[in-house]
């Protein structure tokens, strides 16, 4: 019993590091582009005086801005899974990665606009880079991985040949 306790166990935190893993992947994907993106909207005056509103809260106002997204995409996030129970699948799914990519988006804007305060939280300056240390470690590892290297090669060999097409035509 002992045996399959410590299979179970195991078997439960690859899962979980597998799951961990493919967030964090997703969002480091994101991150920079949509961050980029949502930051072309500072041309827009309203959005400009927005955003130095933000950049000037203290630390405990920056750290609720920051945590606000979450709380606002969480009815969203519950009403793709009220449309997976229904059966509307297709639907469930545009509607939980557009949340995941418009959250995402919104997450990496408020960061870069609000870390220098959040910096100022002893606890958050402690555990940050923690947080960014292991989040680097994980991504080495995925990208040591073998499938990680088959995609990257099948990715080659993918666009070698479309470059190859369309210089034949």
């Amino acid at each position: 019993m002992p045996r399959l306790m410590q299979r179970l166990k195991t078997l439960l935190r690859n899962l979980a590091y597998a799951l961990v893993a493919a967030i964090v992947l997703f969002e480091e994907w994101g991150w920079e582009p949509l961050a980029a993106l949502f930051a072309r909207l500072a041309r827009l005056p309203l959005w400009a005086w927005i955003e130095q509103r933000i950049r000037r809260l203290p630390p405990w106002g920056a750290l609720l801005i920051f945590g606000a997204p979450v709380l606002a995409l969480l009815p969203v996030k519950l009403a793709a899974l009220f449309l997976f129970g229904q059966g509307k699948r297709t639907l469930g799914l545009v509607l939980l990665l557009g949340a995941k990519v418009l959250g995402t988006a919104v997450l990496a804007r408020l960061f870069q606009l609000t870390e220098p305060a959040l910096m100022q939280l002893p606890w958050f300056a402690r555990w940050y880079p923690r947080w960014k240390a292991w989040k680097d470690r994980l991504i080495e590892q995925v990208h040591q991985s073998e499938p990680w290297r088959q995609a990257g090669l099948f990715k080659l060999r993918a666009r070698a040949w479309w470059t190859s097409f369309w210089t034949r035509m």
